[in-house]
């Protein structure tokens, strides 16, 4: 239930941050967010494997960005970026990851936080900004793919300590 919450908040944290500060805030929301968007999703992708995952990880997307409505119906426009772009980049993150499932869950996470940050980055400030960014999609990749790293470096090391008590 944590990953949910986290998630749900992170993505509406980032969704506010972008209509209250525009592009320039892409980037480090990419890295701080974002970032533990992915590496949640891969928990999630984990956990809910054989039970229902398209299903949940959908809702999960369509929450996030409902909320974001629901807090500032003005930021509809981020919140349908928001919905589109984290909708096709969880496709391509479930297919890499899955792809990916002999391997460590470092592997698999950053593995396929790289496909899918790629998606994510192109779509989200093109279709919330109305504009091809080439800028602001490099800067939400980068940060994207080193806060991904960061955060599934840390979620890893609590996990292995949870596991140990």
């Amino acid at each position: 239930m944590f990953s949910v919450i986290a998630y749900l908040i992170a993505v509406v944290l980032a969704n506010m941050t972008v209509y209250w500060f525009g592009p320039i805030s892409t980037p480090i929301n990419a890295f701080f967010l974002i970032g533990l968007d992915l590496t949640l999703r891969d928990k999630l992708h984990d956990r809910w494997m054989d039970d229902k995952l398209w299903l949940k990880m959908f809702m999960l997307i369509a929450a996030g960005s409902a909320i974001t409505f629901v807090i500032n119906r003005n930021a509809g426009n981020i919140a349908l970026a928001s919905v589109i772009s984290f909708a096709l980049a969880a496709l391509v993150d479930a297919v890499s990851y899955s792809m990916l499932h002999k391997r460590s869950f470092m592997i698999r996470s950053n593995g396929s936080n790289l496909a899918s940050s790629l998606a994510d980055s192109i779509l989200f400030p093109t279709i919330a900004f109305g504009t091809l960014m080439p800028w602001v999609i490099l800067g939400q990749f980068v940060a994207k793919i080193s806060g991904g790293f960061l955060w599934s470096l840390l979620l890893n090391k609590l996990q292995k300590k949870e596991l140990a008590q």
